[in-house]
Protein backbone atom coordinates (compact mmCIF):
# COMPACT_ATOMS: atom_id res chain seq x y z
CA UNK A 1 0.00 0.00 0.00
CA UNK A 2 1.10 3.23 -0.88
CA UNK A 3 2.68 5.54 2.37
CA UNK A 4 0.12 7.92 1.58
CA UNK A 5 -2.62 5.71 1.67
CA UNK A 6 -1.57 4.99 5.62
CA UNK A 7 -1.17 8.32 6.12
CA UNK A 8 -5.18 8.84 4.74
CA UNK A 9 -6.25 6.19 7.05
CA UNK A 10 -4.22 7.72 10.29
CA UNK A 11 -6.39 10.68 9.14
CA UNK A 12 -9.34 9.25 8.82
CA UNK A 13 -9.54 7.03 11.80
CA UNK A 14 -8.79 9.94 14.13
CA UNK A 15 -10.97 10.81 16.73
CA UNK A 16 -11.75 13.49 19.19
CA UNK A 17 -11.55 10.80 22.19
CA UNK A 18 -8.02 9.97 20.65
CA UNK A 19 -6.86 13.24 22.69
CA UNK A 20 -5.57 12.84 25.96
CA UNK A 21 -7.09 15.65 28.28
CA UNK A 22 -3.45 17.39 28.25
CA UNK A 23 -3.42 17.58 24.24
CA UNK A 24 -7.27 18.96 24.33
CA UNK A 25 -5.93 21.45 26.95
CA UNK A 26 -2.83 22.56 24.70
CA UNK A 27 -4.76 22.79 21.47
CA UNK A 28 -7.21 25.12 22.64
CA UNK A 29 -4.50 27.49 24.50
CA UNK A 30 -3.06 27.70 20.67
CA UNK A 31 -6.09 28.49 18.96
CA UNK A 32 -6.67 31.01 21.68
CA UNK A 33 -3.14 32.05 21.00
CA UNK A 34 -3.67 32.29 17.31
CA UNK A 35 -6.89 34.24 16.88
CA UNK A 36 -5.33 36.44 19.29
CA UNK A 37 -2.17 36.79 16.42
CA UNK A 38 -4.87 36.96 13.89
CA UNK A 39 -6.89 39.49 14.95
CA UNK A 40 -3.72 41.61 15.79
CA UNK A 41 -2.55 41.50 12.57
CA UNK A 42 -5.36 43.28 10.69
CA UNK A 43 -4.19 46.37 9.76
CA UNK A 44 -1.02 45.10 8.25
CA UNK A 45 0.23 46.59 5.00
CA UNK A 46 -0.04 43.13 3.32
CA UNK A 47 -3.21 42.04 5.01
CA UNK A 48 -4.44 45.16 3.32
CA UNK A 49 -3.28 44.03 0.07
CA UNK A 50 -4.55 40.71 0.27
CA UNK A 51 -8.17 41.55 1.38
CA UNK A 52 -8.54 44.15 -1.36
CA UNK A 53 -7.11 41.15 -3.61
CA UNK A 54 -9.60 38.80 -2.27
CA UNK A 55 -12.35 41.75 -2.76
CA UNK A 56 -11.81 41.99 -5.83
CA UNK A 57 -11.65 38.38 -7.40
CA UNK A 58 -14.91 37.71 -5.31
CA UNK A 59 -15.52 34.13 -4.34
CA UNK A 60 -18.75 31.76 -3.01
CA UNK A 61 -19.79 33.07 0.12
CA UNK A 62 -18.95 29.67 1.81
CA UNK A 63 -16.57 30.67 4.89
CA UNK A 64 -15.83 33.64 7.27
CA UNK A 65 -13.31 36.00 7.44
CA UNK A 66 -11.81 37.37 10.88
CA UNK A 67 -12.82 40.23 10.50
CA UNK A 68 -16.26 40.51 8.75
CA UNK A 69 -17.33 39.10 4.84
CA UNK A 70 -17.10 35.66 3.71
CA UNK A 71 -15.23 34.12 0.46
CA UNK A 72 -14.41 31.10 -0.96
CA UNK A 73 -13.17 28.42 1.52
CA UNK A 74 -9.50 28.07 -0.02
CA UNK A 75 -9.57 32.09 0.18
CA UNK A 76 -10.99 32.43 3.75
CA UNK A 77 -8.10 29.64 4.46
CA UNK A 78 -5.13 32.36 2.61
CA UNK A 79 -6.66 34.96 4.55
CA UNK A 80 -7.23 34.20 7.67
CA UNK A 81 -3.54 31.51 7.48
CA UNK A 82 -2.03 35.39 6.73
CA UNK A 83 -3.64 36.50 9.94
CA UNK A 84 -2.15 34.29 12.30
CA UNK A 85 0.81 34.21 10.18
CA UNK A 86 1.75 38.23 9.54
CA UNK A 87 3.41 39.26 12.84
CA UNK A 88 5.47 36.16 13.43
CA UNK A 89 3.77 35.73 17.16
CA UNK A 90 2.21 32.20 16.53
CA UNK A 91 3.36 28.98 18.09
CA UNK A 92 6.51 27.21 16.76
CA UNK A 93 7.50 23.60 16.60
CA UNK A 94 11.57 22.56 16.77
CA UNK A 95 12.69 19.60 15.50
CA UNK A 96 16.17 18.91 15.23
CA UNK A 97 16.63 19.91 11.23
CA UNK A 98 13.32 22.03 10.85
CA UNK A 99 11.50 24.74 12.81
CA UNK A 100 7.53 25.23 11.79
CA UNK A 101 4.64 27.05 12.86
CA UNK A 102 2.04 24.42 12.78
CA UNK A 103 -0.61 26.63 13.92
CA UNK A 104 -0.57 27.75 10.30
CA UNK A 105 -2.79 25.28 9.78
CA UNK A 106 -6.21 26.94 11.64
CA UNK A 107 -6.94 28.78 8.79
CA UNK A 108 -7.68 25.95 6.55
CA UNK A 109 -8.97 24.12 9.46
CA UNK A 110 -11.49 26.90 10.19
CA UNK A 111 -12.50 27.57 6.30
CA UNK A 112 -12.77 23.56 5.75
CA UNK A 113 -15.14 22.83 9.25
CA UNK A 114 -17.55 25.82 8.50
CA UNK A 115 -18.01 24.63 4.65
CA UNK A 116 -18.59 21.55 6.36
CA UNK A 117 -20.99 22.44 9.49
CA UNK A 118 -18.88 20.70 11.39
CA UNK A 119 -18.63 20.62 15.60
CA UNK A 120 -15.92 21.98 18.01
CA UNK A 121 -14.87 18.66 18.51
CA UNK A 122 -14.33 18.37 14.31
CA UNK A 123 -12.61 21.18 14.60
CA UNK A 124 -10.06 20.49 17.61
CA UNK A 125 -9.71 16.68 15.86
CA UNK A 126 -8.95 17.95 12.41
CA UNK A 127 -6.04 20.78 13.86
CA UNK A 128 -4.71 17.94 16.28
CA UNK A 129 -4.38 16.02 12.58
CA UNK A 130 -1.87 18.38 11.12
CA UNK A 131 -0.56 19.30 13.88
CA UNK A 132 0.72 15.87 14.07
CA UNK A 133 1.34 15.94 10.26
CA UNK A 134 3.58 18.76 10.34
CA UNK A 135 5.51 17.99 13.46
CA UNK A 136 6.10 14.60 12.88
CA UNK A 137 7.54 15.27 8.89
CA UNK A 138 9.46 17.62 10.46
CA UNK A 139 11.05 15.24 12.92
CA UNK A 140 11.43 12.71 10.67
CA UNK A 141 11.51 14.26 7.29
CA UNK A 142 13.67 17.78 7.61
CA UNK A 143 14.13 19.43 3.87
CA UNK A 144 15.38 23.30 5.49
CA UNK A 145 19.27 21.84 4.69
CA UNK A 146 18.19 20.90 1.04
CA UNK A 147 17.15 23.85 0.50
CA UNK A 148 13.61 23.78 1.07
CA UNK A 149 10.98 25.89 3.30
CA UNK A 150 9.18 24.41 6.23
CA UNK A 151 6.02 24.84 4.43
CA UNK A 152 6.95 21.51 2.37
CA UNK A 153 5.84 19.61 5.86
CA UNK A 154 2.69 22.47 5.59
CA UNK A 155 1.64 20.99 2.44
CA UNK A 156 0.68 17.49 3.79
CA UNK A 157 -0.43 18.65 7.16
CA UNK A 158 -3.02 21.10 5.65
CA UNK A 159 -4.15 19.08 3.14
CA UNK A 160 -4.77 16.55 5.85
CA UNK A 161 -6.50 18.89 8.10
CA UNK A 162 -8.83 19.77 5.75
CA UNK A 163 -9.61 16.91 4.21
CA UNK A 164 -10.26 15.27 7.60
CA UNK A 165 -12.46 18.89 8.43
CA UNK A 166 -14.13 18.11 5.17
CA UNK A 167 -15.46 14.67 6.24
CA UNK A 168 -13.75 12.80 3.18
CA UNK A 169 -13.27 9.08 2.79
CA UNK A 170 -9.53 7.17 3.38
CA UNK A 171 -9.38 7.44 -0.92
CA UNK A 172 -10.02 11.36 -1.35
CA UNK A 173 -7.91 11.80 1.74
CA UNK A 174 -4.76 10.52 0.08
CA UNK A 175 -6.09 12.30 -3.17
CA UNK A 176 -6.11 15.79 -1.73
CA UNK A 177 -2.55 15.00 0.27
CA UNK A 178 -1.30 13.48 -2.58
CA UNK A 179 -1.80 16.94 -5.41
CA UNK A 180 -1.05 19.17 -2.43
CA UNK A 181 2.02 16.99 -1.78
CA UNK A 182 3.34 16.83 -5.91
CA UNK A 183 2.42 20.28 -6.29
CA UNK A 184 3.36 22.95 -3.67
CA UNK A 185 7.13 22.60 -2.79
CA UNK A 186 8.69 25.70 -2.00
CA UNK A 187 12.44 27.57 -1.72
CA UNK A 188 13.86 28.40 1.68
CA UNK A 189 14.72 31.57 -0.50
CA UNK A 190 11.94 32.89 1.27
CA UNK A 191 13.55 33.53 4.28
CA UNK A 192 16.87 33.81 3.34
CA UNK A 193 18.84 36.93 2.46
CA UNK A 194 16.98 40.10 1.85
CA UNK A 195 13.60 39.00 2.90
CA UNK A 196 10.20 40.26 1.48
CA UNK A 197 6.23 40.11 2.41
CA UNK A 198 6.34 36.75 0.99
CA UNK A 199 8.10 35.62 4.45
CA UNK A 200 4.65 36.06 6.07
CA UNK A 201 2.64 34.62 2.99
CA UNK A 202 4.27 31.53 2.22
CA UNK A 203 2.62 28.94 4.76
CA UNK A 204 -0.67 30.75 4.11
CA UNK A 205 -0.21 30.19 0.45
CA UNK A 206 0.40 26.50 1.13
CA UNK A 207 -2.99 26.51 3.51
CA UNK A 208 -4.77 28.53 0.05
CA UNK A 209 -3.45 25.66 -2.35
CA UNK A 210 -3.65 22.61 0.56
CA UNK A 211 -7.09 23.02 1.50
CA UNK A 212 -7.94 23.84 -2.37
CA UNK A 213 -6.62 19.98 -3.15
CA UNK A 214 -8.79 18.88 -0.37
CA UNK A 215 -11.77 20.29 -2.44
CA UNK A 216 -10.41 19.00 -5.70
CA UNK A 217 -10.29 16.02 -4.40
CA UNK A 218 -13.97 15.92 -2.72
CA UNK A 219 -14.87 16.19 -6.21
CA UNK A 220 -12.85 12.90 -7.65
CA UNK A 221 -9.85 14.61 -8.62
CA UNK A 222 -6.83 12.08 -8.02
CA UNK A 223 -3.15 12.46 -7.12
CA UNK A 224 -0.06 10.42 -7.83
CA UNK A 225 -0.38 7.73 -4.99
CA UNK A 226 3.12 7.20 -4.69
CA UNK A 227 3.85 10.82 -3.50
CA UNK A 228 6.43 10.09 -1.07
CA UNK A 229 8.13 6.64 -2.15
CA UNK A 230 7.60 6.75 -5.99
CA UNK A 231 10.23 7.46 -8.55
CA UNK A 232 10.74 11.74 -8.63
CA UNK A 233 8.44 11.97 -5.42
CA UNK A 234 8.77 13.68 -1.99
CA UNK A 235 11.84 11.06 -0.70
CA UNK A 236 13.71 10.62 -3.85
CA UNK A 237 13.60 14.43 -4.84
CA UNK A 238 13.84 16.18 -1.87
CA UNK A 239 13.36 14.63 1.62
CA UNK A 240 15.76 11.47 1.47
CA UNK A 241 14.89 8.06 2.68
CA UNK A 242 12.88 7.91 6.12
CA UNK A 243 10.96 5.80 8.01
CA UNK A 244 7.81 7.07 9.64
CA UNK A 245 4.57 4.26 10.47
CA UNK A 246 1.89 6.47 10.53
CA UNK A 247 -0.28 3.39 12.32
CA UNK A 248 1.78 3.99 15.47
CA UNK A 249 0.97 7.78 15.63
CA UNK A 250 -1.34 9.11 17.94
CA UNK A 251 -2.25 12.96 18.55
CA UNK A 252 -0.73 14.13 20.90
CA UNK A 253 2.34 16.38 19.38
CA UNK A 254 0.56 19.29 19.47
CA UNK A 255 2.18 19.35 23.42
CA UNK A 256 5.29 19.59 22.44
CA UNK A 257 4.86 22.87 20.44
CA UNK A 258 6.22 26.38 22.16
CA UNK A 259 4.40 29.80 22.88
CA UNK A 260 6.16 32.71 21.90
CA UNK A 261 6.43 35.07 24.71
CA UNK A 262 7.67 37.87 22.79
CA UNK A 263 6.65 39.33 19.51
CA UNK A 264 9.86 37.84 17.54
CA UNK A 265 11.70 34.60 15.42
CA UNK A 266 11.38 31.61 17.99
CA UNK A 267 15.11 31.00 18.02
CA UNK A 268 15.65 34.50 20.04
CA UNK A 269 13.03 34.04 23.14
CA UNK A 270 15.61 33.17 25.21
CA UNK A 271 17.98 36.03 24.27
CA UNK A 272 15.46 38.60 24.80
CA UNK A 273 14.05 37.09 28.26
CA UNK A 274 17.50 37.09 29.06
CA UNK A 275 18.48 40.46 28.00
CA UNK A 276 15.14 42.04 29.71
CA UNK A 277 16.29 40.43 32.91
CA UNK A 278 19.42 42.18 32.76
CA UNK A 279 18.35 45.21 31.82
CA UNK A 280 15.72 45.36 34.75
CA UNK A 281 17.47 43.38 37.58
CA UNK A 282 20.84 45.81 37.42
CA UNK A 283 18.87 48.90 35.61
CA UNK A 284 20.47 49.29 32.42
CA UNK A 285 20.22 52.32 31.05
CA UNK A 286 20.51 51.68 26.85
CA UNK A 287 22.32 54.67 26.26
CA UNK A 288 25.53 53.50 27.93
CA UNK A 289 25.83 49.80 26.25
CA UNK A 290 28.62 49.76 24.42
CA UNK A 291 28.43 46.01 23.50
CA UNK A 292 25.68 42.94 23.45
CA UNK A 293 27.66 39.94 23.17
CA UNK A 294 24.96 36.74 22.15
CA UNK A 295 26.61 33.25 22.64
CA UNK A 296 23.55 30.84 20.76
CA UNK A 297 23.09 27.47 19.61
CA UNK A 298 23.75 26.75 15.66
CA UNK A 299 20.02 27.18 14.46
CA UNK A 300 19.54 31.04 15.88
CA UNK A 301 22.72 31.71 14.62
CA UNK A 302 22.20 30.35 11.18
CA UNK A 303 19.01 31.55 10.85
CA UNK A 304 18.82 35.16 12.87
CA UNK A 305 22.11 35.70 13.96
CA UNK A 306 24.14 36.57 10.61
CA UNK A 307 25.53 32.54 9.45
CA UNK A 308 24.53 31.06 6.40
CA UNK A 309 20.80 32.82 5.75
CA UNK A 310 22.36 36.20 5.83
CA UNK A 311 23.88 39.61 7.39
CA UNK A 312 21.05 40.38 9.87
CA UNK A 313 22.66 43.83 11.07
CA UNK A 314 20.58 45.10 7.73
CA UNK A 315 17.43 45.85 9.01
CA UNK A 316 14.83 48.18 6.35
CA UNK A 317 11.58 46.16 7.06
CA UNK A 318 9.41 44.56 9.55
CA UNK A 319 10.44 40.91 8.33
CA UNK A 320 13.77 41.95 8.28
CA UNK A 321 13.25 43.10 11.55
CA UNK A 322 11.92 40.40 13.30
CA UNK A 323 14.37 37.95 11.33
CA UNK A 324 17.35 39.53 13.00
CA UNK A 325 18.87 38.79 16.98
CA UNK A 326 20.41 42.06 16.15
CA UNK A 327 17.42 44.63 15.70
CA UNK A 328 14.86 42.09 18.47
CA UNK A 329 17.63 42.73 21.10
CA UNK A 330 18.68 46.20 20.79
CA UNK A 331 15.09 46.91 20.49
CA UNK A 332 14.04 45.22 23.08
CA UNK A 333 16.59 46.77 25.35
CA UNK A 334 15.24 50.26 23.81
CA UNK A 335 11.56 49.83 24.80
CA UNK A 336 11.74 46.80 27.36
CA UNK A 337 9.22 44.95 25.15
CA UNK A 338 9.19 43.27 21.73
CA UNK A 339 5.62 43.57 20.51
CA UNK A 340 3.49 44.76 17.12
CA UNK A 341 4.54 48.31 17.79
CA UNK A 342 8.54 47.92 17.69
CA UNK A 343 8.08 46.60 14.10
CA UNK A 344 6.41 50.12 12.95
CA UNK A 345 8.44 51.88 9.76
CA UNK A 346 9.43 54.36 11.80
CA UNK A 347 10.40 52.26 14.99
CA UNK A 348 12.53 50.20 12.79
CA UNK A 349 14.19 53.46 11.29
CA UNK A 350 14.98 55.06 13.90
CA UNK A 351 18.40 55.93 15.19
CA UNK A 352 18.72 54.55 18.27
CA UNK A 353 17.61 51.25 17.31
CA UNK A 354 20.17 51.45 14.19
CA UNK A 355 22.90 52.11 16.13
CA UNK A 356 22.55 49.88 18.82
CA UNK A 357 21.64 46.69 16.97
CA UNK A 358 25.17 47.26 15.37
CA UNK A 359 26.55 46.24 18.50
CA UNK A 360 24.90 43.30 19.04
CA UNK A 361 27.22 40.40 18.11
CA UNK A 362 26.56 36.72 17.65
CA UNK A 363 28.15 33.38 18.11
CA UNK A 364 27.61 29.84 18.05
CA UNK A 365 28.17 27.80 20.46
CA UNK A 366 28.69 23.86 19.97
CA UNK A 367 27.94 22.71 22.74
CA UNK A 368 25.00 24.39 22.73
CA UNK A 369 23.57 23.81 18.90
CA UNK A 370 24.38 20.04 20.46
CA UNK A 371 21.96 20.59 23.33
CA UNK A 372 18.77 21.92 20.78
CA UNK A 373 15.89 21.42 20.39
CA UNK A 374 15.41 20.50 23.71
CA UNK A 375 16.64 23.39 25.24
CA UNK A 376 16.96 27.03 24.08
CA UNK A 377 20.51 27.67 25.51
CA UNK A 378 22.45 30.80 25.12
CA UNK A 379 24.17 33.24 27.06
CA UNK A 380 23.74 37.12 27.13
CA UNK A 381 26.23 39.32 27.94
CA UNK A 382 25.80 43.31 28.16
CA UNK A 383 28.78 45.70 28.45
CA UNK A 384 27.48 49.01 29.56
CA UNK A 385 29.18 52.07 31.39
CA UNK A 386 32.55 50.04 32.56
CA UNK A 387 30.55 46.74 33.79
CA UNK A 388 29.17 43.41 31.88
CA UNK A 389 26.36 42.23 32.73
CA UNK A 390 25.99 38.45 31.78
CA UNK A 391 22.70 35.52 32.21
CA UNK A 392 22.97 32.11 31.06
CA UNK A 393 19.03 30.97 29.76
CA UNK A 394 17.94 27.16 28.91
CA UNK A 395 14.35 28.40 28.20
CA UNK A 396 11.87 31.03 28.62
CA UNK A 397 8.61 31.58 29.55
CA UNK A 398 6.44 29.59 26.84
CA UNK A 399 9.05 26.69 26.15
CA UNK A 400 7.96 23.53 26.65
CA UNK A 401 9.72 22.81 30.27
CA UNK A 402 7.92 26.38 31.20
CA UNK A 403 4.73 26.20 29.58
CA UNK A 404 1.71 29.37 28.97
CA UNK A 405 -0.79 29.03 31.20
CA UNK A 406 -4.23 29.85 29.95
CA UNK A 407 -4.17 32.97 31.83
CA UNK A 408 -1.14 34.10 30.11
CA UNK A 409 -2.33 33.52 26.80
CA UNK A 410 -5.84 35.15 27.64
CA UNK A 411 -3.88 38.15 28.36
CA UNK A 412 -1.94 38.07 25.23
CA UNK A 413 -5.14 37.36 23.37
CA UNK A 414 -6.51 40.57 24.71
CA UNK A 415 -3.53 42.81 24.31
CA UNK A 416 -3.52 41.83 20.81
CA UNK A 417 -7.50 41.72 20.29
CA UNK A 418 -7.71 45.25 21.96
CA UNK A 419 -7.75 47.58 19.12
CA UNK A 420 -10.04 45.90 17.28
CA UNK A 421 -12.76 44.55 19.65
CA UNK A 422 -14.46 45.81 23.09
CA UNK A 423 -14.28 44.31 26.07
CA UNK A 424 -17.50 41.85 26.04
CA UNK A 425 -16.26 40.54 22.65
CA UNK A 426 -12.59 39.68 23.80
CA UNK A 427 -14.67 37.90 26.64
CA UNK A 428 -16.62 36.17 24.60
CA UNK A 429 -14.22 35.00 22.01
CA UNK A 430 -11.85 33.65 25.01
CA UNK A 431 -15.08 31.33 26.65
CA UNK A 432 -15.74 30.39 22.99
CA UNK A 433 -12.36 28.93 22.72
CA UNK A 434 -12.51 27.57 26.10
CA UNK A 435 -15.52 25.83 25.71
CA UNK A 436 -14.80 24.94 22.34
CA UNK A 437 -15.74 21.12 22.03
CA UNK A 438 -19.28 21.77 22.89
CA UNK A 439 -19.47 25.60 21.61
CA UNK A 440 -20.96 25.65 18.89
CA UNK A 441 -18.71 26.31 15.37
CA UNK A 442 -21.41 28.94 13.84
CA UNK A 443 -21.58 31.35 16.85
CA UNK A 444 -17.94 31.09 16.95
CA UNK A 445 -17.21 32.25 13.52
CA UNK A 446 -20.49 35.01 14.10
CA UNK A 447 -17.75 36.16 17.08
CA UNK A 448 -14.63 36.44 15.12
CA UNK A 449 -17.27 38.16 12.29
CA UNK A 450 -17.75 40.78 14.34
CA UNK A 451 -14.33 41.93 14.80
CA UNK A 452 -13.18 45.59 13.43
CA UNK A 453 -11.45 45.32 10.35
CA UNK A 454 -9.71 48.97 9.98
CA UNK A 455 -10.99 50.87 6.97
CA UNK A 456 -9.24 50.36 3.43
Amino acid sequence: MPIVHDLANFVDTATYDDLSDEAKKQLKVRVLDSLGCAIGALDGGPIRALREHLADLGGAEHATLVGGGRTAPDRAALYNSALVRYLDYNDSYLAEGETGHPSDNLGSVLAATEYAGGSGEDLLTALAVAYQVQCRLSDEAPVRAKGFDHTVQGQYAAAAGAAKALGLDPEQIANAIAISGTAHNALRVTRTGEISNWKGLAYPETGFTATHSAFLAMRGITGPPEVFEGNKGFKHSIAGDFALDWSEEDLERVTGTIIKKYNAEIHSQATLEGALELKRTHGIDPSTIDEIEVDTFDVAFHIIGGGEEGDKTIVRRKEEADHSLHYMTAVALLDDQVLPAQYEQDRIEAGDVQSLLQKVHVTENPEYSDRFPDHMVCDVRIHADGQVYETHKEDYEGFHTKPMTWDTVSEKFAQLAEPYTDAALRQDLIDAVQELETFPVGDLFDLLSRVQTPEM
